[in-house]
């Protein structure tokens, strides 16, 4: 825009300088040759001095007031540059502290997303230390328990197996001793009655090892 100013000043100076220019050439195209000459002609001297003076004071009045829009231009040129810089400097500075403020952002999400990954894997570290100690807690106290009630089945089946032991001695001993006795009974009654005393023995040495056998079988069982 700028370079099409300064065309159109240093066309409006051309132009008037062109002007009188073409006067003096429309002069000498009138003017009349001189006799007896094709390359000569015949001028009026104060018209061709007033032409040429007027080229002299035109040419230093486009150039100063050429300089001066010239001047003018420069300084809007500068004027313009000088906004269009700091313009631009304005946008580099803003982009500038748009970005750093998108770096903060990103670093402080970044940090929030670390701090909170720590926490879950924290958390989720001390549920799976829970879970297994609590885990090995319960295994050791079903173990004691299993180990309780064996030991107390295995002390239990000891007193059993200790009475089933005496029991049977005792009663083989009561038995050898009830047989000794009626042994002799019924010797001595088949001396007297042989046949009827034979049943009779036998019938009575039944019934009392039935209730021998009725009388210990609370006391075992309690």
């Amino acid at each position: 825009m700028i370079n099409r100013i300064n065309m159109i000043g240093v066309t409006v100076m051309s132009s008037k300088i062109e002007n009188v220019i073409g006067e003096i050439e429309d002069y000498l195209a009138d003017c009349k040759a001189m006799p007896f000459s094709s390359t000569k002609i015949c001028v009026e001297k104060d018209r061709i001095d007033s032409l040429v003076s007027e080229l002299r004071l035109k040419i230093p009045d486009e150039i100063k007031e050429y300089q001066k829009k010239r001047q003018k231009l420069d300084n809007s040129r500068d004027a313009i540059l000088n906004d269009a810089k700091t313009q631009a400097e304005n946008m580099v500075k803003a982009a500038q502290i748009h970005t750093e403020e998108l770096i903060n952002e990103h670093e402080i999400m970044q940090r929030a997303y670390e701090q909170a990954n720590k926490v879950i894997d924290d958390a989720t570290a001390e549920a799976q230390r829970i879970m297994d100690s609590a885990t090995e807690d319960a295994n050791n106290i079903r173990m004691g328990a299993i180990q309780y009630t064996d030991d107390m089945l295995s002390n239990l089946e000891m007193i059993i197996n200790h009475a089933i032991d005496s029991n049977k001695t005792r009663y083989e001993t009561l038995m050898e001793s009830l047989n000794k006795s009626l042994n002799i009974v019924m010797s001595n009654r088949n001396e007297l009655r042989p046949e009827e005393n034979t049943q009779y023995a036998e019938q009575t040495l039944a019934d009392s090892v039935k209730e021998v056998m009725d009388d210990d079988g609370p006391t075992d069982e309690e």
